[in-house]
């Protein structure tokens, strides 16, 4: 796949960089080899391959969320001004 310099001045300002000629032919040259790269592993048939993740069973070291502290709303808002139901009532600033 050929990468046109159009393509490079595109990322290269999507990507908020200033690249010089010189470095958007070098650019160009790398993104080529990777993309050329890219094609060549997808010609590779994957279909009888089995998914690999980890060599051995490990189980998730994060816990389930639980709820441990419910606001108390009343005593969140004894010091409110105002209030509505369980919201601060605030001035209103735009018009």
């Amino acid at each position: 796949m050929k990468l046109s310099r159009e393509s490079v001045q595109r990322i290269a300002t999507l990507a908020r960089l200033r690249l010089t000629a010189d470095e958007e032919s070098e650019i160009i040259g790398q993104l080529d080899r990777i993309l050329s790269y890219m094609d060549k592993l997808n010609e590779l048939d994957t279909a009888n391959i089995e998914l690999f993740n980890h060599d051995i069973d490990t189980l998730s070291a994060l816990r389930e969320d639980q709820l441990t502290n419910q606001p108390n709303t009343d005593a969140l808002l004894t010091n409110a001004p105002d209030r509505d139901g369980s919201f601060f009532k605030v001035p209103k600033i735009i018009e």
